[in-house]
């Protein structure tokens, strides 16, 4: 199993059945469909839709039908549609039970960078920014290290924010961190990975609490 599959499945035991879950775009969409078929769970989109099903099939596929990261998409039974405005108000007014972001950088006082690296093209912020003070839970998923080696859990962000100190839980292909009272603290290992490995790879503090 790669790294990114290992990152996605162990996010999926986050999502509980009967909740409204908002995706982010990039590789937190690959979640879609790993969801078990038996739970009732809501994904929403910020360019308004409530109800995205798994990836279209080529036969299933519709220009018209997609997502917040212009990705084509399905909905299910009960899916809605409608406009952007409701869309942030249903985020803005906390009715998101769980935000499932990707990361650039995450601090260990639970900041979060996600959004542009100084320099490149940025073709938009999109919902991050009202999706980590609106939601009722953020969890980042990213690599642990960048192509350089270089880890991406670190003391400080270097990058601009998305938020300061809202990220809950970080869900990486070393590890599992919770924030809680402004400490981050190590509570699981990914399957053949040890606590000096993530030492290893980790420029943040944290507490070990396995």
């Amino acid at each position: 199993m790669d790294a990114r599959m290992k990152i996605i499945r162990r996010a999926v035991k986050e999502i509980q059945d009967g909740t409204y879950v908002n995706l982010g775009i990039g590789m937190p969409t690959l979640i879609a469909n790993e969801i078990p078929e038996h739970y009732n769970v809501m994904l929403q989109s910020e360019n308004g839709l409530l109800g995205i099903g798994p990836y279209p099939t080529e036969a299933e596929v519709d220009a018209d039908l997609i997502n917040a990261g212009k990705e084509t998409v399905t909905a299910k039974v009960g899916a809605t549609f409608f406009d952007s405005a409701e869309s942030f108000a249903m985020i803005r007014g906390g009715h998101i039970d769980l935000a499932i972001l990707g990361g650039m950088e995450v601090s260990e006082a639970g900041d979060l960078a996600n959004w542009m690296i100084p320099g490149k093209v940025v073709k938009g912020m999109g919902g991050a920014m009202d999706l980590v003070v609106g939601a009722k839970k953020v969890i980042v998923i990213m690599e642990h290290t960048n192509k350089y080696g270089e880890s991406k859990v670190k003391r400080e962000c270097s990058l601009p924010l998305t938020g300061k100190s809202v990220v809950h839980q970080l869900i990486t292909d070393l590890a599992v961190f919770n924030f809680q009272d402004g400490k981050m603290q190590l509570v699981e290992l990914q399957d053949g990975v040890t606590l000096e490995d993530v030492e290893e790879k980790t420029e943040a503090m944290f507490e070990v609490k396995l």
